[in-house]
């Protein structure tokens, strides 16, 4: 009786060898392909370098804008031993006081002064005769006398260049309403005058006379 083959098993049996033989030969490749892998060399690699040209531009120069020169410095001399130096010199200094500056000289006066207003001069009015002459002509008021009243007045007098009053005014007065302002302007007008003088000329100008009334002096 002759035995039968099982496919199955020769297929198994097969199987086996043939990937045991597939796994050594892929070995055998691979190792091959690793030796001759080692023995490749690396040729000889060329760089060529391309050739650059560089083109110089010539650039024009910039203008320059000329500044204007410094000027020159001052030169200082240097002393030397044979120079004759001056000795310093001291100056001294003036104090100035100002509290006692003349005042500038009064200038002419022409106009005519409508009220008492001082007008400057070298030398003031004088009545001639002084006040003696003023007294005789002075009248106590009658109504002063009889009230026991005394008092001063003072009169502005406007003494032309010629001497005589061109103006009274009434200034101040201690008593009023009694006839004193009346009085003295009165007797001021019969005195005569010497003008005053600005610059050795005779002006124009007002004076205030003090005019005292005094129980004593009047005629009993």
């Amino acid at each position: 009786m002759t035995a039968q083959k099982n496919p199955e098993v020769d297929l198994k049996l097969h199987y086996q060898k043939n990937l045991e033989l597939g796994f050594v030969l892929a070995l055998i490749i691979v190792l091959g392909t690793f030796q001759s892998l080692r023995k490749v060399t690396l040729g000889k690699h060329e760089f060529v370098t391309p050739d650059i040209k560089i083109e110089v531009e010539e650039i024009p120069p910039s203008e320059q804008i000329k500044r204007p020169p410094m000027p020159a410095r001052p030169t200082v001399p240097i002393p030397t031993e044979d120079e004759d130096v001056p000795e310093d010199e001291t100056i001294e200094t003036t104090e100035i006081d100002f509290d006692n500056i003349p005042d500038p000289p009064p200038e002419p006066v022409e106009e005519d002064p409508g009220s008492y207003t001082f007008i400057p001069y070298d030398e003031p009015p004088e009545m001639i005769g002084g006040m003696a002459a003023l007294k005789k002509h002075l009248v106590y008021p009658e109504i002063a006398r009889k009230a026991g009243v005394e008092g001063v007045v003072h009169i502005g007098v406007l003494v032309d260049a010629q001497g005589n009053v061109a103006k009274l005014q009434v200034l101040k007065s201690s008593v009023s309403n009694v006839g004193f302002e009346e009085a003295a302007m009165k007797a001021l007008r019969q005195v005569k005058w010497k003008p005053a003088f600005q610059r050795d000329r005779p002006i124009k100008v007002w004076i205030s006379i003090p005019v005292k009334f005094r129980l004593q002096d009047a005629p009993s």
